[in-house]
């Protein structure tokens, strides 16, 4: 009798375990959604209060890192939010950003305190021709595909965004699709903050944007071998050629406390 007590303890035990994975899992998915939510219609500071106050906390984007909490403002509430809706948060009319967050992947580490995710965004963005002559951009309408890597962290019970790092994999006119886009369609950040005021602190190595083809590197293993993809596979030499005629595989950034 007390062994099958014991039996069941251990069981229930790993039950709690499993469903508190599953629920941290869920949670994280979900706040990856919200943010999309959030991006989706120009509530830029909703967005930045989705990220953890940890001093390693960053976002990754076109070349550029953005360290801090008064980073992640600096780039949303500063750079996208100047560009794109006159300094406001929220919505201009007229004007689409539409960000969906989709093929959610999320790995909750042992301790149940930080999370890894990887997530695609296939962005449908431009203005309506009414706003053409009211709008800085003019009438422009464009296509966009992306890859997230981010890291979590659970503060205080809640989760966060620690490290949002994303890879726009590729931009498309409407009117000529993918095949047509020109090298270096949208610029990769160059100038660091203070020179930039909206900058980023530090610029980061070996950007990259379509028709570049590497493959932004996976945060897991391969579920069934436990082996991770070869540097030599995440590299896309022109066709025939060997992968070591390509640019560098790329890496992963890692916290300044883990590195």
């Amino acid at each position: 009798m007390a062994s099958n007590i014991e039996e069941l303890t251990k069981v229930v035990a790993q039950l709690q375990k499993d469903v508190t994975r599953l629920s941290d899992q869920e949670e994280v998915r979900k706040l990856q959604y919200k943010y999309g939510y959030y991006l989706d219609k120009c509530l830029y500071k909703e967005v930045a209060e989705l990220f953890s106050d940890h001093p390693d906390t960053c976002v990754e984007f076109l070349g550029g890192r953005y360290n801090g909490k008064d980073g992640v403002k600096r780039l949303y509430i500063g750079r996208f939010s100047k560009a794109f809706v006159n300094g406001r948060n929220g919505p201009v009319h007229g004007f689409l950003l539409d960000h969906p967050q989709i093929q959610g992947i999320v790995d909750i580490n042992t301790e149940g305190t930080r999370a890894k995710g990887r997530f695609r965004s296939m962005m449908s963005a431009g203005t309506h021709e009414s706003v053409k002559d009211t709008h800085p951009r003019g009438l422009v309408q464009w296509w966009e595909g992306g890859i997230y890597e981010n890291e979590y962290i659970k503060e205080d019970g809640t989760w966060k965004i620690f490290r949002l790092k994303y890879f726009p994999f590729w931009h498309a006119t409407f009117e000529k699709g993918w095949s047509h886009t020109k090298p270096n369609y949208v610029p990769f950040l160059s100038t660091t903050y203070p020179d930039d005021p909206n900058g980023p602190n530090e610029l980061c190595e070996h950007p990259m944007l379509w028709p570049d083809t590497r493959v932004v590197p996976f945060h897991y293993e391969h579920p069934v071998t436990g082996v991770a993809v070869a540097d030599d596979d995440l590299r896309a030499p022109e066709y025939g050629k060997d992968p070591s005629t390509s640019s560098p595989p790329l890496v992963l950034s890692k916290p300044k406390s883990e590195s």
